[in-house]
């Protein structure tokens, strides 16, 4: 989406405290006034404040007592776009390197500090312009992230050396290949920017670089790079959340002071693309079942005038029912059953977005006269002032639905900061998408789109170049051979690294800070009742915002749904939406929009869930909406139509995607061909073609019913107010049976299942056996002691297979427990000349897991898990989260503090004695979605027997 929405639903990280502040920067609970629509630009007070240090570096406080958290962000003003040709990809390596060590941390160090303080992980991203580092902590930890963070600026380069370089070069080759070269359409922006941007262009490249470049950087270019960027006048450092302003000052002062400044940095100016003429590329796709044409103009840089109107244009041609380029293409044409697009603004440059796929079978030309006719419909009427509004309308909600975590607030204050060198940036951008009018919506459309060149870019199956646009040419997309030893990691331990020089400071920076002032950690409450229709509701008040969250748990899951039709649980859900008695499709929509809120209806195993979000000026309103639609379904045969054709074009695209291979084949080989679990939600297209109208009748009568229904709600309202809009009417059952599936298929021993997709460039492992219940009194012990095996970054798998050996991106273990069933699973994407290696790593980690362990690790383990509490019910979706799991499963309000108390009062042997019962590695399915024809032979070795193929020929 465009930066400047991105910016925007960020900013509602600064509106926490809208007309809640006091001069000093201080906010509370207050919301007096912060109903008011955000149209009124003097009801906004962002509550912060900046100073600089006599270094240059930029500091940001923001306090917000609601939570007894702290967060810091670290913000330096350089991403890809600063990157020199033949070094692309290097500000994206660079964040990587900066995360693993420091003088004064140690190797590994920043993670591990976080991780034992109770932190929620520290995390980081790089975009074409800057990066930014993070990290959110219990309050009392303050100084300590504090003197970290200090610590990586001043003190990291020391640390380097070329084989850190070379280990940590896997590991984002390893992301660019789990992001871009293994997905489906994923080289579309590499394409794009290569044409669209001259050579020297600072967006020429993408922010992940190309593989050559990475295999090139060098120690010297790292030192060159943290040097030149990496210095105090070229950083934001931004605390939020509930501290002292005049304590953290002296710690700022402390740890970031003495860090010399750098030289000068001069400014970026605009330097937007251009074309004189337009492009045509295609490119045949290893992993693309279906085309996908995208079509993109150049456009302007983000804050340009034009940016807010662009912003608008793109949502109003491609979201909704009365979208022009919807209506026609796909309800009237029926050529493709999804139009997207977006406007991409950068801090120099911009592009807008369209993504459209022919149906299934069909050639991209016979997109070409739709597209058309939808521009031209466009042309004739242009924008309504009501679109307008609407659209106006969700951005206010938008806004306060970030304004909940400490860490949402630091992150948008620095951006703010960076980009215009004013964290009250915001007041401009607000007014500036306010300000918008229809005429400057159609005048930005005639001047970037209306028969402007533009880039089209034709993505076809493998082997289907004929599929492409008319006249397109072989896009140059270099793909990469992976080969038998390629990627090998250094041998060495940069634990032992033994530094040849240290950077001087006037204080001694090894001691870690001790912990502040201990706090009381606040626990929700939560209010019960049953309705006299036999709702069960489930709440908690808060007023930190002026919204409500909400869902609605129906017993309408596909759990009762039929084998022969597995989809007629979600496509029921979702022609909820499709519109009502009283009104269509898009007129549900506009009711919808024109309230700033939204309603969304989704089916799980266990129940159908309808859920929103709202201003609580609006609540009833849209409660009104939500009755609406339960009630009252349109059942629109066109609608139907129309959904089943996208349902079977998702299921095909699905086809080519290695994730989404992994997940189907999983279910399979838990339950057999008459369980409902056989199948993922919509199961096969075969059986989904079946699928009638009527069917879809049926379930929604026979489950649909209140009387069998849990509410959960959060944020500002009354729960007089709930009973009155939620309570009508007595208590009805269905006439629908509940049989429960059967369970999943017991694994007694370990075999492995090889799924080919030739070419892959990764192996996508998903290895799983059956486990815990959510009730099972065990269940939060597990948790407990798989958070240091593969839940947290500085775990077992992820220390080895990341860090050490740079096999992948990153991999997790996880308990899912449900009310009657649950998993074990390990799941990771790794290189794929490193299949074997990684499956016999991960068995040999899960299977020793426990036997070694130590009381220090175990002590470590209690502390990150008992301090973290204080994360875990900071917003509105934490709060909803914590009720969804209280009403699911019958647990005790105060079932938290319960499990805390397990968790310390865990023994080592108690420990040990769990990790033997729930870690069987012995007893595992071993799922690996990747290249057979290199990979799977091999893999017999591991003692498993030969692999059992799940498809012939890649197919």
């Amino acid at each position: 989406m465009s930066s400047f929405i991105r910016n925007l639903s960020l900013a509602a990280s600064a509106l926490a405290v809208i007309a809640c502040s006091d001069n000093n920067g201080e906010s509370s609970k207050s919301n007096d006034t912060a109903t008011s629509t955000l149209r009124a630009e003097a009801a906004l007070d962002i509550s912060y404040e900046k100073f600089t240090l006599d270094n240059g570096l930029d500091v940001i406080f923001h306090i917000d007592r609601s939570d007894p958290v702290v967060a810091i962000n670290l913000a330096a003003h350089v991403g890809s776009g600063r990157e020199t040709p033949g070094r692309t990809g290097f500000a994206h390596l660079f964040e990587h390197l900066l995360f693993l060590d420091s003088e004064n941390l140690g190797y590994g160090g920043l993670d591990e500090m976080n991780t034992r303080i109770g932190g929620e992980g520290t995390n980081g991203f790089t975009t074409n312009d800057m990066t930014q580092y993070f990290q959110a902590v219990p309050k009392d930890a303050l100084e300590k992230i504090i003197w970290a963070e200090a610590d990586k600026l001043g003190w990291f380069i020391n640390t380097v050396s070329q084989d850190v370089v070379d280990n940590e070069k896997q590991v984002v080759k390893n992301e660019k290949r789990q992001r871009v070269d293994n997905q489906p359409y994923g080289h579309n922006l590499y394409i794009v920017s290569k044409a669209l941007y001259p050579e020297g262009h600072p967006y020429n490249w993408q922010v992940i670089g190309s593989l050559a470049d990475l295999d090139a950087a060098t120690l010297q270019d790292v030192k060159d790079f943290y040097k030149k960027w990496y210095v105090p006048n070229n950083v934001t450092v931004t605390i939020s959340g509930d501290f002292d302003k005049s304590e953290a000052k002296a710690m700022v002062e402390k740890y970031f002071g003495e860090i010399p400044g750098g030289d000068d940095i001069p400014p970026y100016d605009a330097k937007p693309g251009s074309l004189s003429e337009s492009l045509n590329f295609y490119h045949e796709d290893n992993f693309a079942t279906v085309p996908q044409l995208s079509l993109t103009w150049p456009a302007v840089e983000q804050y340009h005038p034009d940016a807010y109107a662009l912003d608008i244009l793109l949502s109003y041609l491609t979201e909704g029912k009365r979208a022009p380029l919807n209506e026609v293409m796909v309800d009237e044409d029926k050529v493709t059953s999804d139009v997207s697009g977006f406007n991409y603004t950068k801090e120099i440059a911009g592009e807008l977005y369209l993504f459209i796929s022919p149906n299934e079978g069909e050639d991209i030309d016979g997109l070409m006269p739709s597209l058309a006719k939808g521009f031209a419909r466009f042309e004739e009427n242009g924008i309504s002032q009501e679109d307008l509004n609407r659209i106006k309308a969700g951005i206010e909600v938008d806004f306060y639905g970030n304004v909940q975590s400490a860490l949402g607030k630091a992150i948008q204050l620095a951006e703010y900061n960076v980009y215009t060198d004013n964290p009250g940036f915001y007041k401009k951008d607000i007014a500036s998408i306010q300000a918008v009018t229809t005429d400057e919506v159609m005048r930005v459309y005639n001047n970037y789109i209306k028969d402007k060149p533009s880039i089209a870019v034709s993505f076809t199956p493998m082997g289907q170049p004929e599929l492409a646009l008319e006249g397109a040419v072989k896009a140059n997309v270099v793909e990469e051979k992976i080969v038998a030893g390629e990627g090998a990691a250094p041998d060495f331990d940069p634990a032992a690294r033994i530094l040849s020089e240290t950077t001087p400071s006037s204080f001694d920076r090894t001691i870690e800070p001790g912990f502040g002032e201990a706090y009381d950690l606040p626990s929700a409450v939560i209010w019960r009742d049953t309705f006299g229709n036999g709702l069960q509701v489930y709440g908690i008040q808060s007023n930190e915002t002026p919204l409500i969250n909400f869902s609605l748990r129906l017993d309408a899951g596909r759990q009762y749904g039929s084998v022969e039709k597995p989809a007629i649980a979600a496509l029921t859900a979702d022609m909820l939406e499709k519109g009502t008695v009283n009104k269509t499709t898009a007129e549900m929509e506009d009711a919808i929009k024109s309230l700033g809120s939204s309603i969304s209806v989704s089916s799980g195993n266990s129940g159908t869930f309808v859920s929103g979000t709202t201003l609580k000026r609006n609540f009833e309103e849209t409660v009104s909406l939500v009755m609406e639609m339960l009630n009252e379904p349109r059942w629109d045969a066109e609608e139907f139509a129309l959904l089943k054709a996208k349902t079977l074009q998702n299921i095909t695209q699905a086809e080519g995607n290695p994730n989404a291979i992994s997940a189907r084949e999983n279910a399979k080989l838990n339950y057999p061909a008459d369980n409902i679990y056989h199948y993922t939600n919509y199961g096969p297209k075969e059986k989904l073609e079946g699928v009638t109208l009527d069917d879809l009748k049926t379930f929604h009568s026979n489950y649909y019913q209140l009387s069998d229904a849990k509410l959960r709600i959060v944020g500002d309202y009354a729960p007089g107010d709930v009973k009155r809009l939620f309570g009508d009417g007595t208590a009805a059952s269905g006439s629908g049976t509940k049989t429960i599936p059967g369970l999943a298929r017991p694994v007694t021993e370990s075999r492995i299942y090889f799924y080919d997709v030739p070419g892959a460039k990764q192996s996508v492992l998903r290895i799983e056996r059956p486990s815990l219940t959510a009730t099972d009194e065990d269940y939060p012990l597990a948790e407990a002691i798989n958070f240091p095996l593969g839940a947290i970054y500085t775990s077992k798998l992820m220390s080895k297979l990341r860090v050490e050996k740079g096999y992948t991106y990153g991999i997790r273990s996880s308990f899912n427990g449900s009310e009657d069933r649950g998993t074990f699973n390990v799941r990771s994407s790794v290189r794929t000349n490193v299949t074997k290696d990684s499956i016999e790593l991960i068995r040999d980690i899960v299977g020793n897991y426990g036997k070694d362990f130590t009381q220090e690790e175990l002590d470590i383990m209690k502390g990150a898990l008992l301090r973290g509490q204080a994360l875990k019910n900071e917003t509105l979706s934490d709060k909803l989260s914590m009720l969804g799991e209280v009403s699911a499963y019958g647990y005790a309000d105060d079932y938290r503090a319960q499990n805390a108390k397990a968790i310390e009062a865990m023994t080592l042997e108690d420990f040990k004695s769990l990790a033997a019962k729930y870690f069987r590695p012995d007893a595992m399915n071993y799922l690996v979605v990747g290249d057979a024809d290199s990979q799977a032979a091999g893999l017999s070795d591991l003692g498993y027997g030969e692999p059992i193929m799940l498809n012939e020929d890649g197919k």
